[in-house]
């Protein structure tokens, strides 16, 4: 299993002013998150998250995204890649993927603290002709996932939108500059090729979006790799080629990924049994979907669903967990 952190050998000292900002961050959304693990804030791209002791894994959808830890750590898995992020270090996703997650440093007195902002490519392709930044070339694929390490400028940015939350009526206006102000640090940063290849109308990862967006609206019909490639305009070992790369998971595995994750949802939110939600995402054999949910999540459905509501038998807990189950955390 392929593992993506920064050590702490690559992170040096933190200034005054770098641990003045966290602090305040951390601050800020502790205060924000008192009554709730996961809070949708007034900005609407923007959303905190809370907890308090090391979680469970939790699979869901990731959205194009910033996420962005004050206090804590937490892991992700995107097929068999290991992604960790912390206080020092931000994971972004360029596209819609298929995720594992688990909160792993927590505790009452340090809770684990983060916020996720949505990336919006139509900004992004805004900024590229705006700032004059160079496209990628065609050709380019890259990993729709990466750690990268935080800087003085994003968390004082940062800072700077989760203040407008105590003054609603400037969200509006000062919201949307700040946003933007973050999402061109990001395009002349380290992940800066990353999000023009999302950016840029023509390009590789471009196209894959769009047929990672029809899979995710057509994922329990039958899929054939060539027509998907055919949507994608590439021919099928191109597309197949350039969408492992991007999701580090073949189409069909993907496929899997969003059935699984759709049946647990609705085994845990809508109480369906196991072979009901099989059928309903598309498994015709109910040992094929046992089999590859218990390779997934570890646990067969029932045992599994049995343990996330023992889990989560605080009321409170219980919606967070519904929450994340069905679209996304951070």
């Amino acid at each position: 299993m392929a593992e993506h952190e920064l050590t702490s050998e690559s992170v040096p000292a933190a200034s005054e002013d770098m641990t003045a900002l966290r602090q305040s961050l951390a601050e800020t959304i502790g205060r924000l998150t008192a009554k709730a693990h996961r809070v949708i804030t007034p900005i609407p791209a923007l959303s905190l998250g809370r907890w308090e002791a090391p979680t469970e894994q939790t699979s869901y959808m990731h959205e194009p995204s910033l996420c962005l830890v004050a206090q804590g750590a937490k892991r992700v898995l995107l097929g068999e890649e290991l992604y960790t992020y912390d206080a020092d270090h931000y994971l972004i996703a360029s596209v819609d993927l298929p995720i594992v997650a688990q909160v792993i440093e927590a505790s009452p007195e340090k809770p684990y603290l983060g916020l996720m902002l949505k990336l919006d490519p139509r900004m992004i392709s805004q900024l590229l002709v705006d700032s004059k930044l160079p496209m990628p070339r065609v050709q380019q694929t890259s990993r729709g996932m990466a750690v990268s390490r935080v800087n003085e400028s994003m968390l004082s940015a940062f800072q700077r939108m989760l203040a407008l939350l105590d003054v609603p009526e400037d969200i509006p206006i000062l919201a949307p500059l700040i946003q933007k102000e973050i999402v061109y640090r990001l395009l002349v940063g380290d992940q800066g090729p990353r999000l023009r290849q999302l950016g840029a109308i023509g390009t590789q990862s471009n196209t894959l979006a769009l047929a990672i967006e029809w899979l995710k609206e057509n994922y329990t019909r039958p899929l054939r790799v060539e027509d998907l490639a055919g949507y994608a305009r590439m021919s099928t070992s191109a597309f197949h080629r350039h969408f492992r790369e991007l999701t580090a998971m073949s189409p069909l595995q993907f496929q899997k990924r969003l059935r699984l994750h759709e049946a647990r949802r609705m085994m845990f939110a809508e109480h369906l049994d196991a072979a009901s939600a099989a059928f309903k995402v598309g498994y015709e054999s109910n040992s094929q979907f046992n089999r590859e949910y218990s390779r997934l999540f570890g646990a067969p459905p029932l045992r599994d669903i049995k343990g996330l509501r023992w889990q989560t038998a605080d009321p409170r807990l219980l919606s967070a967990t519904a929450e994340s189950i069905t679209a996304r955390d951070v």
